[in-house]
Order: structure tokens, then C-alpha cells, then sequence
């Protein structure tokens, strides 16, 4: 019972650890972001990215690189499938929509699906390393991200 249990809690601090990086990176908060990495974190975003590890890595990917491309961004998470092959490590399997404006407003839609590796250390679950796999990185045409009137 105990280790049925602890799989469900698991399970539960797993998603909120998905959703700190969605909400953490399109609120540009970046504790909730960063809370969301084991310290010696992988993060394989891919062609036209490329790869960061550590926190000194992410850091760079996420100010250097992706906040200058991008005016806003919107992560929509789905999917998530968790397996777990002892009761500190798992692996997740999900899928992304994200729509995000360019500095100059160029609306684009990207669909990845995420590969993730989570470790709990310390009693606590975060990503050890995450593959990004890019299905879709197209400009939607004649498309506005504005505040409704």
C-alpha cells in the first residue's frame, strides 16, 4: 500500500514538475522554471536550439537564446505518460503545443513532443534530462496574439 501510495504522490509532483516548466518559461519566472531541472539537467531542444546542460546551460538557452527570439510564448502540455522503473526514477513521455510571437510579431506554432528523464532526489522530483523532438515550427500567416477588445 505504502509503495502505491507513493507512486500516486510521485505521479502528482511529476505533472506539477511539467507544468513549472510550461508556466515558469512563459511567465518568465525563472525559479519555477529552473525548480523544475536537477542541477546536471540535459535539455536536447534540437535543430535550431541545440543542446545545454547544467543550470549554467539552461540559463543560456533560456536568456541568450530563446527570451530574445520570442515576445511571448504560450506551452499547452498534453499527454503525459509516466513509467516508472524504481521509485526514484521515471520517464515521461508528452506533447506540446506552443504558440509564440516573434519580437517583430510573426505568430508561430510549434508541436514537439517532450522525452523526459525525472529523478527524485532528496525527495524531490525534477527533470535529469529532456529530449525535445520538433514536429511542426511554422509561421501562422495573417495571425495577431492580442488581448481581446
Amino acid at each position: 500500500m505504502a509503495q502505491r501510495i507513493d507512486e500516486l504522490e510521485s505521479r502528482a509532483a511529476l505533472r506539477d514538475v511539467v507544468t513549472d516548466y510550461c508556466q515558469g518559461f512563459d511567465q518568465h519566472n525563472w525559479e519555477q522554471f529552473i525548480s523544475a531541472w536537477h542541477e546536471d539537467a540535459v535539455w536536447e531542444i534540437g535543430p535550431p536550439f541545440g543542446t545545454f546542460e547544467g543550470h549554467d546551460g539552461i540559463n543560456t538557452a533560456v536568456m541568450d537564446v530563446l527570451y530574445p527570439a520570442w515576445r511571448e510564448t504560450h506551452h499547452l502540455s498534453s499527454n503525459l505518460r509516466l513509467t516508472f522503473q524504481d521509485a526514484d526514477h521515471a520517464h515521461g513521455v508528452s506533447d506540446v503545443d506552443c504558440m509564440g510571437a516573434t519580437p517583430d510579431d510573426v505568430v508561430q506554432m510549434i508541436n514537439a513532443t517532450y522525452t523526459d528523464d525525472f529523478e527524485r532526489r532528496g525527495g524531490v522530483w525534477r527533470i535529469v534530462r529532456r529530449k525535445v523532438k520538433m514536429h511542426y515550427f511554422n509561421p501562422v500567416p495573417n495571425a495577431q496574439m492580442s488581448a481581446p477588445t
